[in-house]
């Protein structure tokens, strides 16, 4: 059995165990993310295989509009 470095302690039942990166998210953030990763599989054509890619880019995307409406408030 492989290890996962960033799954969360007892989750070895789990098929899709959390990582520890999105601990750090609440559920509404989480769901931010999830359209705005969705939004950008669509925009590229539903190609897939590029999952990981589209989550990065829309958690930075949620990241720097979060921010924003820090600075403006």
């Amino acid at each position: 059995m492989t290890e996962n470095p960033g799954a969360q302690p007892g989750a070895e039942g789990n098929l899709s165990p959390e990582p520890e990166s999105m601990q750090k998210y609440s559920d509404e953030v989480r769901e931010r993310i999830a359209k705005k990763a969705y939004d950008l599989y669509e925009q590229r054509g539903r190609q897939p295989e590029h999952d990981v890619e589209d989550w990065l880019e829309a958690e930075e995307l949620v990241r720097t509009e979060m921010n924003a409406c820090r600075v403006d408030s």
